[in-house]
């Protein structure tokens, strides 16, 4: 095996080596940046609800008290507020979704799904979890969830959901006696579920990691091309020229000429130790012959 075979089998073995590693380090990396873009995604439509509907309840409902004495206006209410303006969010990115996912809603459309059921059932069996993150499939590809519980913390909440003759009439009359009541205090009664797509953030993860592993593989190759022509220059062709020489001195042909010893790496030295040898085997042999 030459030396040229056994240094590039070391170099491709060293690069094979380093390049999967490098993949796989990069992999998990831009995944992961890309995973938490989508959470900071979610997390900031997930405070623009709650923005909303903390807006709704200071500046909006006070103001309609005694309109609210005569009509139902689900305006109102927080999590209509939330759910109405983000809903206009979706008509632009309609990917991205925001739902008050209920067991038992006054508004049929915050029925909680099956998926959603899941949910709301993790937090009203785990009273410390505060926010629950995931993924799922969808029509369009992978989906990012940030869900967060919806307690009842105030007691007010349950003169509309306690029992259908405390609610107001007029409640009753949009949305009839059997939606939204037999809530409890502090019962987690749903969930604030905010889904964002993946697909727009996976795939610039994963072209930018084509694009770092084309790059990478271009690298090498450059530097495989320049070591290897460095390998030859430097190394193998003295050597051989050497190699050649030694033959020619070993048989008694002393016409080839000495080797430059400019410089001082290994193959200089190399080069003024066999013009020494050369040197010293002809002036033996002229004294042999003599």
């Amino acid at each position: 095996m030459g030396l040229r075979l056994k240094f590039n089998l070391v170099l491709l073995g060293v690069f094979a080596l380093g390049f999967v590693v490098s993949g796989v380090i990069s992999w998990n990396l831009l995944q992961r940046n890309a995973r938490d873009e989508v959470v900071r995604n979610a997390e900031l439509l997930l405070e623009a609800a709650l923005a909303v509907r903390g807006y709704t309840v200071a500046q909006i409902t006070p103001h309609l008290n005694e309109k609210l004495a005569q009509v139902f206006l689900p305006q109102t209410v927080p999590a209509y507020a939330a759910t109405e303006t983000l809903n206009q969010v979706r008509k632009k990115y309609p990917d991205y979704s925001y739902k008050e996912a209920t067991l038992n809603p006054t508004n049929p459309r915050d029925r909680a799904v099956e998926w959603e059921n899941d949910v709301v059932t993790a937090f009203r069996n785990r009273s410390e979890l505060k926010e629950l993150i995931g993924e799922r499939s969808t029509p369009t590809g992978r989906s990012l969830y940030v869900a967060r519980p919806i307690q009842v913390t105030n007691p007010a909440c349950l003169a509309c959901h306690s029992v259908p003759d405390a609610a107001p009439a007029s409640l009753l009359k949009l949305y009839g006696r059997n939606n939204g009541f037999g809530w409890q205090h502090n019962e987690i009664i749903g969930a604030q579920v905010v889904s964002v797509p993946m697909t727009l953030p996976v795939a610039n993860a994963d072209r930018a990691f084509y694009t770092f592993m084309l790059s990478l593989a271009v690298v090498f190759i450059a530097v495989f091309a320049a070591l290897n022509a460095m390998l030859s220059w430097i190394i193998i062709r003295p050597i051989a020229s050497m190699s050649a020489a030694a033959d020619k001195v070993s048989v008694g042909d002393f016409t080839i000429a000495e080797f430059s010893e400019q410089g001082k790496d290994e193959i200089s030295v190399l080069a003024a130790s066999f013009n020494r040898m050369r040197r010293s085997l002809q002036q033996a042999m002229k004294i042999i012959e003599g």
